[in-house]
């Protein structure tokens, strides 16, 4: 909401908000000079033509309340977004992960070769500080959500999906085919298509609704080639049907951020970005924020943190590390949510095939009720019953985590965290015992 309100202030629009609690993205609003209020209440609302609300504003909230009372319009985000997009050309990216990257990298693209793009992006672009610029360009990247089926309103000229995995499916009546068949609903509806050729769902929609396709696959339209892995790096060649484009060099680790750096060289190529401009753009992309973010090092122990939290983003992850070759990965997951646990929990058998040594904590609620039965021992059981030689140990508090990392990190250690939850304050806490110790 934060994007949408400074992306609406810059159009021109008047702008106030509210929030529960103060924080880096209420103080970057004040500093674009939106007033933002602490707290909510119904004078907030002033004189407001419109009231835009997130998903988490529950019905009793006085600003909403006092809002329906005074007959004022009351719009969700995927009201606005599709508003927004219609003043540009829309360049959608959707996939059950990979959306946050693609779209940063892919804004970059566009800035590199002087197309000016607007964007929305879900986390902050580390070159820019900020997910959110409006700007003069015919162009406007957006990522584009399906976990409230938003991605189907925002008429994309251009759809771009990384991959299609099950996620989000209270959307979707918790049916996988209906979800598949929103992605393809997405996909015929724009002019352009891309897909990862290496990914099943989007291979299988590409099949379906044709489109260009990348990756490292054989049959893919834009082909990597050549592929160097490393601690804090990746590199490939592009190939366009036998013809060589060019080579990116990436100082992010991981082949699925190749991945994600392909599918931004190919819709940049596609709108007139030139290759050389994507090579220089990418060659200094410092990340998004919990995207295997670096969180510093302490008696030799290197701490990386990533918002992974779905089974295919854990492996990719998992796997990125590994490429560092560390003398050992040690994994912190945190399952995200009860439903999606009680979903998924014998998906992640295999995500943490890398790691050497895995931590597995209770479920993050985010806000649902717990399930009976639903807890992280649920994946410890998948992790064993797969891999019973696994080094696995099951601490449900964070609390027990913090020491029990202080206790066996060693150097040249690898810490990952893994996780949408709060388990991204058990870097800073362990890196302060550490230094304490020392």
């Amino acid at each position: 909401m934060g994007a949408i309100a400074s992306v609406l202030h810059r159009m021109g629009h008047r702008i106030t908000g509210s929030d529960l609690k103060d924080g880096a993205v209420a103080e970057r609003l004040r500093a674009d000079g939106i007033k933002i209020s602490i707290g909510h209440d119904a004078d907030n609302l002033g004189d407001s033509e419109l009231v835009a609300i997130s998903t988490a504003i529950p019905p009793h909230n006085p600003e909403l309340r006092a809002a329906n009372e005074r007959g004022i319009d009351v719009l969700r985000r995927a009201d606005i977004l599709p508003a927004i997009a219609a003043e540009r050309r829309t360049i959608a990216v959707a996939g059950t992960h990979g959306k946050t990257t693609t779209s940063s990298m892919l804004s970059l693209v566009l800035v590199e070769a002087d197309l000016r793009p607007s964007f929305i992006i879900g986390g902050d672009v580390n070159e820019i500080g900020s997910g959110a610029v409006w700007d003069e360009g015919e162009w406007f990247v957006i990522e584009a959500d399906e976990s409230d089926r938003t991605f189907l309103s925002l008429g994309a000229e251009i759809a771009l999906v990384t991959n299609v995995e099950p996620d989000h499916l209270e959307s979707y009546n918790n049916d996988p085919a209906e979800l598949t068949a929103a992605f393809e609903k997405f996909s015929s509806e724009a002019t352009t298509r891309v897909y990862c050729a290496d990914d099943a769902g989007a291979a299988a929609l590409a099949a379906r609704v044709p489109g260009v396709t990348y990756g490292t696959s054989e049959t893919a339209d834009y082909r990597m080639v050549d592929i160097d892995r490393g601690r804090a790096s990746v590199g490939f060649t592009l190939m366009h049907h036998g013809d060589e484009l060019g080579r990116i060099e990436l100082p992010t680790p991981g082949l699925h951020n190749a991945r994600n750096a392909a599918a931004a060289v190919v819709c940049g190529l596609l709108v007139g970005a030139p290759m050389d401009s994507a090579g220089r753009a990418l060659g200094r992309f410092g990340g998004v924020a919990r995207r295997f973010e670096f969180r510093g090092e302490a008696n030799g122990v290197v701490f990386v943190d990533d918002y992974a939290h779905l089974p295919t983003e854990v492996m990719a992850a998992v796997s990125a590390a590994r490429d560092g070759d560390w003398n050992r990965v040690v994994c912190v997951f945190q399952p995200h949510r009860y439903s999606r646990t009680a979903a998924l929990w014998q998906d992640f058998a295999d995500s943490f095939e890398d790691a050497d040594q895995l931590v597995i904590t209770d479920v993050y609620a985010s806000g649902e009720t717990p399930r009976p039965g639903v807890s992280g021992k649920l994946l410890v059981d998948a992790v064993l019953d797969a891999h019973p030689r696994r080094n696995v140990t099951y601490l449900p508090r964070l609390d027990d985590v913090e020491q029990w990392l202080t206790a066996r990190l060693v150097p040249g250690d690898l810490c990952l965290t893994l996780g949408a939850g709060d388990l991204t304050t058990i870097p800073d806490m362990v890196l302060e015992r550490l230094r304490g110790a020392a």
